[in-house]
């Protein structure tokens, strides 16, 4: 009897256990019936979808290069020699002005910035406001002055940079330096501190202030000098600090005295 019943416990179990099962597939079957059609058009929507996708990323990247293609070109036209008489045998196209150069580019920028989103459209913003600079210098400063604003970090350096050596031309001092200033302080690999600094520093030079100009020089390649990367090893020093070193050289001779010796960064 014992035996039966726990037989029959098992059964009752297993009988559970099929109805229990055969109940929610057939709640399941019951909520499917019917929907068959809408299941294969959400499955249809997926694949479309990820199609869309597919071919979205695909056009996105072909446009990208399509960007970097035309930005590309117009920068061209900005390194193209200037020769008012181009020299024998000449092939390499020229421009017989600065102006006419700067026109040129400035059309090839627009057309880029017309074409194409971000980041090319504030990228030819900035090399349209610089080379305005030669065309309409007030209005080449103010778009400037605009673009230093700019939501892109890079663009908004390079833009305050050329803002500032243009005051800096102009024999506006105390704007360049202001400048200058903020951009150490941005650090900002566009326009990295010791290019800045540089900068400051032969704006107080231009002031007569040597002891400042001296002291900047002294911490850029003080610095330079000094760092070591992971590996603990001398950094290779960058152009902007071997030109303030020579600077340092020439402005105050003793005191370019005081720095320590340039260490090879092959030494070791």
């Amino acid at each position: 009897m014992a035996k039966y019943k726990k037989k029959r416990a098992r059964e009752l179990q297993h009988d559970r256990f099929r109805d229990t099962t055969m109940s929610f597939l057939d709640r399941l079957g019951n909520l499917l019936e019917g929907r068959g059609r809408q299941i294969l058009y959400g499955l249809g929507g997926i694949i479309v979808a990820g199609v869309l996708i597919f071919v979205f990323v695909k056009w996105n990247n072909r446009k990208n290069d399509e960007a970097r293609q035309a930005l590309g070109r117009a920068i061209t036209v900005t390194t193209t020699p200037v020769m008012a008489t181009p020299l024998p045998g000449q092939t390499e196209p020229t421009f017989a002005t600065e102006k006419d150069r700067a026109e040129r580019a400035i059309a090839e920028f627009e057309k880029v910035a017309a074409k194409y989103g971000e980041p090319y459209k504030s990228e030819s913003r900035y090399f349209i406001a610089s080379n305005r600079l030669v065309v309409d210098r007030q209005k080449g400063i103010s778009e400037l002055t605009e673009l230093a604003g700019n939501n892109n970090s890079e663009v908004a350096a390079l833009s305050k940079f050329a803002l500032a050596q243009a005051y800096e031309s102009d024999g506006k001092y105390d704007d360049a330096s202001r400048l200058y200033s903020e951009l150490v302080r941005l650090n900002n690999p566009a326009v990295t501190p010791e290019t800045a600094n540089l900068r400051l520093a032969k704006v107080y030079e231009k002031q007569g202030k040597k002891k400042e100009a001296a002291d900047v020089l002294f911490n850029i390649v003080d610095a330079a000098r000094k760092a070591k990367g992971a590996d603990n090893q001398p950094v290779p020093q960058s152009s902007a600090a071997r030109e303030a070193a020579e600077e340092l050289q020439k402005l105050d001779p003793d005191r370019y005295a005081q720095l320590p010796p340039e260490i090879s960064s092959l030494a070791g």
